[in-house]
């Protein structure tokens, strides 16, 4: 017997995030200030899932010609501008914005776009960094 899968899907400008019980360095490397821990105007975690993004209308679908009936026209698809985040990227973003939610007795928080403040994302340096310290 087959058992139903669940898996949570984004949708729009929303980002779904593990949060991060942090005190006040987050284990990204960034200082939060005691006025954001205070209040917890700011919070940490990681960027699990990204949703579609913006959506945007296409101009061409709004010269739509009501009187003319030509049903060969195929359905317009709906089109979105990316978010800037990535999963695997540790996001800091206002904490009132977000939505906490429990999913298969794990916590996240739905977070949308506009709440994110920076993004941390580690990559690969192909350039070899040569630190020879202050010249001066």
């Amino acid at each position: 017997m087959s058992r139903l899968k669940k898996q949570l899907i984004v949708v729009g400008d929303r980002l779904l995030i593990r949060p991060e019980e942090g005190e006040e360095r987050t284990h990204a490397g960034l200082y939060l200030p005691q006025s954001a821990m205070a209040a917890r105007q700011a919070r940490g975690g990681w960027v699990v899932s990204v949703g579609p993004g913006v959506p945007v209308v296409n101009p061409m679908d709004l010269m739509d010609e009501h009187w003319n009936d030509n049903d060969s026209r195929p359905e317009p698809q709906p089109r979105f501008m990316p978010l800037q985040a990535q999963e695997g990227d540790y996001a800091l973003f206002l904490h009132k914005a977000a939505v906490e939610i429990t999913f298969e007795k794990k916590a996240y928080l739905i977070v949308p776009n506009s709440a994110v403040l920076v993004l941390v994302r580690e990559g690969f340096d192909s350039e070899p960094t040569n630190w020879e310290g202050n010249t001066n």
